[in-house]
């Protein structure tokens, strides 16, 4: 059977991959959520002209001789009344300007004796004061659909008055890890077994990426075993399966699945490593069927699941960012598969990237895919490269 390309390969994944729900939530709890709707002002922002220093608010053309200090306007407290000709005001940095004045001096620009002040130096009318809707005003576009919330985000909806926001919904994501050699991390290991990292892997990355993790545990080799597992798939949107996608006598979940209404778009895609996986729909739900070794499946859920996912919230950018780098070493042609090399790059000051993966690739390997914070990218039949070319890395 051929191999699937990659491209192809998500592409048939993006092609059913839909945005899901949306819900209201308070800005509160909207860090990292997607936006499903644009945001938009309750207010116009300054609701009035403000001071931006803090000094004397004035009349333009009454600068050149003393002015009477008639008061002053606090943040909060303003000025009741106006100026008017050789008149000044106290005002603070966020308070009112008052009617009639037109231009703030700051304080370290004036002098003062008993209640005349005088200004030693003004550049321009104007200066020093925020206009009336100078940072946005009601109605306006804050954020539009699709952002990512970040903390400065929640800064200018606050300033919006908006309180409560349409967001996509957090994918659900059910986990099933499959092998007789898997213990939980903490248990007393014996000779013949190893600790599960699969699941606490997946159940990071899903929350790290907008997703809600649900563990169904660690299914045995058996039937009975993945039956009974598999029958607490329900009410999520994506399920995934680690291990047990080969063609060992043991791996036997692509078949229970199969037998219990799995259908699947492909087995097997043309990727070093990853090779194994499966995606499909299984009763209404994404599946994917993760290689077993732990390097493999972190390079499939980069490649096909993590853009499904940012899919499904609405997101513009279906995967981790892509950049370029330069090689620091020398390396051999590709093969039939396309491979993704972990590897690390390092950052000058000038923002030139430099790229190395000239260690252990074996997909057994979970070190190397910790110190990692790239993957180099080789074309399927890539010639060979050297050291000084340029290449293209995924920032992961």
């Amino acid at each position: 059977m051929a191999l699937l390309p990659v491209p192809e390969a998500l592409e048939t994944i993006l092609n059913r991959s839909h945005p899901i729900e949306t819900e209201i939530i308070s800005i509160h709890d909207a860090l990292g959520r997607v936006l499903a709707d644009d945001v938009r002002s309750q207010l116009t922002q300054p609701p009035f002209a403000a001071s931006a220093m803090d000094g004397y608010a004035v009349r333009f053309d009454d600068i050149g001789g003393p002015l009477t200090l008639i008061g002053e306007s606090q943040a909060g407290k303003s000025f009741d009344g106006s100026l008017s000709n050789g008149e000044a005001l106290r005002i603070f940095t966020g308070a009112p300007v008052p009617v009639g004045a037109d231009t703030v001096i700051m304080q370290e620009n004036t002098s003062f004796e008993g209640n005349q002040v005088t200004i030693n130096e003004c550049r321009a009318k104007g200066i020093n004061i925020r206009k009336i809707g100078e940072d946005f005003k009601k109605d306006d576009i804050l954020l539009k659909k699709g952002v990512k919330i970040t903390a400065r985000h929640i800064a200018v909806i606050a300033a919006g008055n908006v309180e409560k926001i349409c967001v996509y919904r957090k994918p659900k994501v059910a986990i099933l890890s499959t092998g007789d050699e898997l213990l939980d991390v903490g248990s007393e290991i014996s000779p013949d077994k190893i600790v599960n990292s699969n699941v606490p892997l997946f159940m990071a990355l899903i929350k790290e990426n907008g997703g809600i993790p649900v563990n169904l545990g660690t299914a045995r080799d058996t039937l009975d075993d993945v039956k009974a597992k598999i029958l607490k798939v329900k009410d999520v949107d994506i399920f995934v399966s680690i291990g047990g996608v080969s063609v060992g006598d043991y791996d036997i979940i692509k078949d229970v699945l199969k037998d219990a209404g799995l259908k699947v778009d492909f087995w097997k895609v043309a990727m070093k490593p990853g090779k194994p996986i499966v995606y499909g729909d299984f009763k209404g739900i994404h599946y994917f069927g993760m290689p077993g070794n732990p390097s493999s499946a972190y390079i499939c859920f980069v490649n096909f699941m993590l853009p499904a996912m940012n899919k499904m919230q609405g997101l513009g950018e279906y995967g981790y960012p892509i950049s370029h780098a330069i090689l620091d070493h020398d390396i051999k042609e590709g093969s039939g598969r396309m491979n993704f090399m972990r590897a690390i790059y390092t950052e000058n000051q000038d923002g030139i990237k430099t790229v190395s993966a000239n260690f252990s690739q074996s997909s057994a390997l979970l070190k190397t895919m910790s110190d990692a914070n790239c993957l180099l990218i080789r074309d399927v039949k890539a010639p060979p490269a050297k050291a000084g070319e340029l290449v293209k890395i995924v920032l992961i």
